[in-house]
């Protein structure tokens, strides 16, 4: 006999008030339950496997000792927010996580009382709680506010800016820094367990507002040498000198996988006065599981798994991705040009730099989940001579858009952005959408903004990236693999702004931005078979506009078709504008611009998200016969 229960803890949990009804002794046993559930789920559905199981006893703890959903947790990037799915009334949906019409991959606010704050990009928590916290605070309530953060989420500055603001404003706010990566935490054991413990209990935390409430009766210098005395000697103790300079009262660091430690901190806390609080929590991301714990990235994303062996069912890729394609084209580039130099947000391999890295490691900078300084920092760069690749994913480019504005294009400074993840991404879902560039891109002065039709498109782009030095350029291309076409060696240089012909007819036009031209060619297809004479045409560039291509598709046509893989106000409404200064849709011709839809499409595999998006060939082609008044709209049935 192990004296566990015979029926599982965890069947007996549907929600945190049930976990609450548990004996502080049982809930190690929950814990390890609910690490079992979460690995056994994950490898049916892949997803974030690492992170969840880093925080584990965390979150078990958390919904043990605060009244969610009362009390506020949030959880920063959401990555780790599994288990919290799991014991908050979602643990039967677990097998439909990033699928479609299922639970999302991060926290949702409609989806669940318990997220109270949606997630998908980092560093927002702190923020997020301390809104939620002088809110609770201007409404007379009392409920607690628990933002948890990661170390990697703190190489942001927003996470400092509102620690700052919180300092300041000395609202009670809990803040749980999960420390599994940076080391920054002396080794964790009986006496920093110790110390954490008795620096948060009441009679410290009392002692300590008694002893403040005397020190400001003694002269200014006294006081000042007082407080700072008091605040160092806890900092040498404890490591906590960096957050207590910005307001807070730092706790830890506490052993983040035993509940014999976690829980009389977070019983403390929860019950002191006063104001900011961070506990510092020390964990190992992919415990308990021990291929996740062996592993380089600690089983970060995954697919599907085999639980026995750790083994991913990895689908062989028919070609290249496009991170590996561009990897390679700007490696080339760099072989030729020494003044070519490469960053990126924490995301080396997302974006295919890690590979860059290995040949140029003194040309390659990953500046950590700080986007606004990767920009302004290769807008240095470009103000020294250098020919900066600012590999961003879309989606985390949004976060440094007045960087781009006034560092970059305002200085008409020749900084290169490469814009992975262009367009709609799949399981990650609306918080990872690549949807927005095109727009807030070409609406600026000096930019060019390109979108690779395929894997070739792509290496061309990247060689005239790296050539053109008269001001600041993107080129964008989605995830996953690409078409199969022929790679050249080599890029070739574009000449800017010029797209080009694919295909000729006469009565049909399809102006294509990016990789929706392979579904524009399976639509010419389609109108042959229906005997009307169909023009493809790759835009290439989405500024500067290819005017006399657009011209001439204007005038030589019946129905003029535009398609891009972005939101409204994009390539579509760049060539809207150009047809109607000049006049060309006065004269007959009848123009539809398909784009994103003004909606967050939520996740789903790729293909279904562009079916829904309205951007498939069977799209083109409905549109295309509405226009031109056919009456067989509706029977028209397309492969792709």
């Amino acid at each position: 006999m192990n004296g566990k229960p015979d029926t599982p803890l965890l069947d007996k949990i549907k929600f945190p008030a049930d976990v609450r009804k548990l004996a502080p002794e049982q809930l190690q046993d929950l814990a390890d339950e609910l690490r079992s559930d979460m690995i056994y789920n994950v490898s049916r559905t892949g997803g974030h496997l690492g992170a969840g199981l880093g925080v584990v006893e965390l979150t078990t703890a958390i919904h043990y000792v605060f009244n969610t959903p009362k009390d506020k947790l949030i959880w920063d990037v959401g990555h780790q927010c599994y288990p919290h799915k799991i014991l908050t009334g979602r643990r039967d949906k677990m097998d439909t996580i990033r699928k479609g019409g299922g639970l999302a991959g991060f926290t949702k606010r409609k989806e669940s009382e318990y997220d109270p704050f949606g997630a998908g990009h980092s560093s927002t928590s702190i923020s997020a709680g301390l809104g939620m916290a002088v809110a609770r605070d201007l409404s007379d309530s009392d409920e607690n506010v628990i933002a948890v953060i990661g170390d990697g989420a703190m190489s942001a500055g927003m996470a400092y800016e509102a620690m700052n603001n919180a300092g300041a404003l000395n609202s009670r706010l809990i803040v749980i820094l999960n420390d599994n990566d940076m080391s920054i935490a002396p080794p964790v054991g009986a006496m920093s367990a110790y110390l954490a413990r008795l620096l948060s209990s009441r009679s410290y935390l009392n002692l300590r507002e008694f002893a403040k409430n005397i020190v400001k009766h003694f002269p200014k210098p006294i006081s000042s040498r007082a407080k700072k005395a008091e605040e160092y000697a806890r900092g040498m103790a404890t490591g906590g000198t960096l957050f207590e300079e910005l307001g807070f009262y730092y706790v830890g660091p506490v052993d983040g996988h035993n509940m014999e430690h976690l829980l009389p901190v977070l019983e403390n806390v929860r019950d002191a006065a006063g104001g900011p609080i961070l506990i510092h929590v020390v964990t190992k991301k992919g415990k308990g599981y021990s291929y996740a714990e062996n592993a380089a990235d600690k089983y970060h994303g995954v697919s599907t798994f085999d639980v026995g062996t750790g083994a991913q069912n990895k689908s062989v890729p028919k070609a290249p991705s496009y991170t590996g394609v561009f990897a390679k084209a700007l490696i080339n580039e760099a072989r030729k040009d020494d003044k070519i130099v490469a960053i990126n947000a924490a995301m080396p391999s997302g974006t295919g730099l890690d590979k860059f890295a290995e040949e140029f490691p003194d040309r390659c900078f990953d500046v950590g989940i700080a986007e606004q300084h990767a920009v302004t920092f290769a807008a240095g760069l470009a103000s020294e001579g250098y020919k900066p690749f600012a590999t961003i994913y879309s989606t985390f480019l949004q976060r440094a858009y007045d960087q781009i504005v006034h560092d970059v294009a305002v200085q008409n400074l020749p900084v290169r952005f490469a814009i992975d993840r262009a367009g709609l991404v799949g399981a990650d879902g609306p918080t990872h959408a690549g949807s927005f560039d095109v727009t807030y891109l070409a609406s600026l002065p000096n930019m060019v903004v390109m979108a690779a039709a395929d894997e070739a498109e792509l290496t061309h782009m990247v060689a005239t990236a790296a050539a053109h030095n008269d001001g600041p350029s993107a080129v964008r291309y989605p995830r996953g693999e690409g078409t199969g076409v022929e790679i050249p060696e080599n890029g070739q240089v574009l000449e800017i702004g010029k797209g080009r012909i694919i295909r000729e007819g006469k009565q049909i036009a399809i102006l294509s931005l990016g990789t929706r031209l392979e579904q524009a060619l399976i639509a010419a297809d389609e109108f042959a078979a229906k005997g009307l004479s169909c023009t493809v045409a790759d835009a290439r560039f989405a500024k500067p506009l290819d005017l006399e291509m657009i011209r001439k598709l204007a005038l030589e046509h019946d129905v003029l078709i535009t398609i891009e893989e972005g939101a409204i106000g994009g390539f579509g409404s760049h060539v809207l504008e150009y047809l109607s200064n000049e006049g060309l849709m006065e004269q007959g011709l009848k123009v539809r611009t398909l784009n994103l839809p003004d909606i967050f499409i939520d996740q789903n595999s790729p293909d279904e998200m562009y079916k829904e998006a309205g951007l498939m060939a069977a799209d083109i082609v409905k549109t295309a016969l509405l226009a031109l008044g056919h009456n067989d709209v509706n029977s028209t049935q397309i492969n792709g």
